[in-house]
């Protein structure tokens, strides 16, 4: 099993849909529903722990934040997070007007149809300790707390309830997880859904890329403005952290890299390290354009409407759930679950394929994150030459 995992999610994923599309043709109702009935549980979990999630994640990550960095940090966070609530609006706006065009809701929504003709052999509901509204507001409220008071217990209590958080993410969530694709990609096929899932699926992938390299070119222009800078050769500057985390799929993996050429844009070292490992937490920009289009796409195609203010809160709360997002594969869509159940009314058939899409297209977003990091980091470089 370890030798199994050690190719990596993303080949493990497309496996399991290229599997669950073959099994699909020829598995007789009885063994499909063997799988139905696992998938059911697995969707009963995720429903238990998504507010466990948030609890676990998103309090420590603004705890972590502290107050002990003064304006430097202020600047950096409000920075980061007016960058990623950007991010979500550009995409936002650019899906809005080429969605309609690129895909096709009458034809697709029978596709995005929960079927009706295989069940579970039976189902175990799990209730929630507690619901995700309740859980990002006790987070708020335990993460700017611990931020401000003296006290360490509740402090190291969350960063261990984080521990077990991120173990039951990456010991169960996610090696479960290409089981459960398997499980949705298998029904689809057996109820005629899949082709037409696909053609969305390479519609959106491309539509994703092409817009993360738009928003980087505005990015590295801004700081390019701020900073008096060429931004075409600072981008260029930036590729080998680009192709690294295309790579890793990991912003923690590539930090070293993302520093030294932070550093060969002209960023002071000490800014760099400051501002490098903080970003590589707080700063999602690329998740953000992921998440957004994915969620966007697939409310389109199950018959909704692109509401402006349903989304405006969703990418608002969406940028604080992603914060200090687990050091593990699909991390940011993991914390973002909770708000894609409440915001947007995501079932559990619509998170799997929210799921199956993040990580189909998981480094483009974490290279656009990285990369983003040095345009971020030459704008709080200026800033800190102004006010030193």
């Amino acid at each position: 099993m370890k030798k199994l995992f050690s190719w990596g999610l993303l080949p493990l994923v497309i496996t399991a849909i290229l599997l669950g599309i073959a099994c699909g043709l020829f598995f007789p109702a009885w063994l499909a529903r063997v799988f139905l009935t696992f998938n059911g549980l697995f969707g009963q979990f995720l429903g238990f722990v998504v507010p466990l999630i948030i609890l676990g994640l998103v309090a420590p990550g603004i705890a972590e934040l502290g107050k002990g960095a003064g304006k430097l940090l202020l600047v950096s966070v409000v920075l980061a997070y007016g960058f990623t609530l950007f991010a979500g609006f550009f995409t936002y706006a650019g899906a809005a007007w080429i969605y309609p065009f690129l895909l096709d809701p009458t034809a697709a929504l029978v596709a995005f149809e929960t079927p009706k003709e295989l069940t579970p052999y039976f189902t175990l509901p799990v209730a929630a300790l507690l619901d995700v509204t309740s859980a990002l507001v006790l987070s708020f409220m335990l993460g700017l707390g611990m931020a401000f008071i003296e006290g360490k217990t509740l402090r190291n209590m969350m960063f261990d309830f984080r521990d077990i958080i991120n173990q039951v993410i990456s010991a169960v969530i996610i090696p479960l997880l290409p089981l459960y694709i398997f499980g949705i990609f298998m029904n689809m096929t057996m109820t005629g859904q899949v082709a037409a899932v696909l053609a969305v699926f390479a519609k959106i992938i491309v539509f994703i890329f092409m817009i993360t390299l738009v928003f980087l070119f505005i990015q590295f222009a801004i700081a390019g403005v701020i900073g008096k800078k060429n931004p075409l050769k600072m981008m260029k500057t930036m590729l080998p952290a680009y192709f690294t985390a295309l790579g890793t799929s990991s912003s923690a993996a590539t930090i070293p890299v993302t520093y030294k050429q932070t550093c060969a844009l002209g960023v002071h070292k000490e800014i760099a390290g400051f501002t490098i490992p903080l970003f590589a937490n707080i700063h999602m920009s690329g998740s953000t354009i992921k998440i957004t289009a994915c969620a966007m796409a697939i409310v389109l195609l199950t018959g909704g409407e692109l509401h402006i203010w349903q989304f405006a809160g969703f990418i608002a709360m969406l940028g604080v759930s992603i914060v200090a997002g687990p050091g593990v594969p699909g991390g940011a869509i993991m914390a973002s679950l909770g708000v894609l159940q409440k915001v947007l009314g995501f079932d559990q058939a619509m998170l799997g394929l929210m799921i199956a899409l993040y990580i189909a297209m998981d480094s483009f977003g974490t290279a656009c994150n990285v990369t983003g990091d040095g345009a971020l980091s030459v704008m709080m470089d200026r800033f800190y030459s102004k006010h030193k």
